[in-house]
């Protein structure tokens, strides 16, 4: 219970200030929405860019971390999907969007402030390398399973075309692309951009965990109450249970295996909605998922990290 209260319940307490202040009116919805804005264009990307560029890959790559993550993430990916498609009758356009959320964990917003905070700013490098494929995994999987249904019987050029557009127009990929470049040859850029860049960073994850707050208001979780339930089910219980398998099957390190499973015990981000409003698809599943997951992970956030 005490780590209840020392690591987790303040991550969600500022989650929850954002949730009050649109709430009560203190906090418009387009202030939100402009502060998400800056969190998920600009803040956020420095913060990967930054991690990234002066990663020590030599210590902390290690493909048995990626592959029990990846493995797990993408697991839930195809149950989702096929789950979503099969047990509920949903089209194939729906069933990608759903399968997206059980796959896109909250790795940054909740991923990291929760493992710094239980295990110091130290023990962030393993959740870092987890971070730099997230985004280009995920969005590549989801992109590429929703041309490919969006486009049956299209040219196999066009389905190709689209996909790389979604996925360089991604600021987060574009962020994590560039911290790669910086990191494999050793660029060293200007101490003035570098401390505005830490400036960017400090700003980042209390600004988007308020602003998480905020938008989640915005999400009723009306109807499709089995479909959202399967979602956090997925999310919250079989990703990190199967990563839990992996890692100790692949003799992870402890530091490496804590990240690990800290990492997939989170709730669907906040991408898995705009996954769903790119396409137009499952929005409400997708929304309310965000929600009730969220405010779920209290709970089995405290419960995977007593296991650990």
């Amino acid at each position: 219970m005490q780590a209840l209260l020392d690591v987790i319940l303040p991550v969600f307490l500022v989650v929850g200030f954002g949730y009050v202040a649109v709430w009560r009116g203190f906090f418009s919805p387009e202030g939100v929405q402009g502060l998400m804005k800056f969190t998920q264009q600009f803040a956020i990307p420095c913060l990967l860019f930054r991690a990234i560029a002066t990663l020590d890959l030599d210590q902390q790559f290690e493909p048995g971390l990626l592959l029990s993550y990846y493995f797990a993430s993408g697991a839930g990916f195809a149950v989702g999907l096929l789950g979503a498609r099969y047990l509920f009758g949903r089209d194939w356009e729906d069933a990608v969007v759903i399968g997206f959320g059980c796959m896109f964990a909250n790795t940054v917003l909740l991923g990291l402030p929760i493992t710094e905070r239980a295990f110091g700013q130290a023990a962030l490098g393993p959740n870092y390398m987890i971070i730099a494929f997230n985004a280009p995994f995920c969005y590549g999987v989801g992109v590429t399973a929703m041309e490919i249904v969006r486009n049956r019987g299209g040219s196999p050029l066009a389905t190709i075309r689209a996909i790389l557009n979604a996925m360089f127009h991604n600021a987060l990929v574009i962020a994590i692309a560039l911290g790669f470049i910086v990191n494999f040859t050793g660029l060293i850029l200007p101490t003035a951009l570098m401390d505005a860049i830490d400036m960017m960073i400090r700003a980042a994850l209390p600004a988007a965990l308020f602003g998480l707050g905020g938008v989640l208001i915005q999400y009723k979780p009306e109807g499709d109450m089995r479909v959202i339930l399967f979602v956090c089910a997925i999310s919250l219980f079989m990703h990190p249970a199967l990563a839990w398998v992996l890692g100790r099957a692949n003799d992870l390190p402890p530091e490496m295996f804590r990240s690990l499973i800290l990492t997939s015990a989170m709730a669907p981000g906040i991408n898995a909605y705009v996954f769903a409003s790119i396409y137009g698809r499952a929005q409400r599943v997708a929304a309310s998922s965000v929600l009730i997951s969220t405010a779920a992970c209290v709970l089995t956030a405290w419960l995977w990290l007593s296991l650990l």
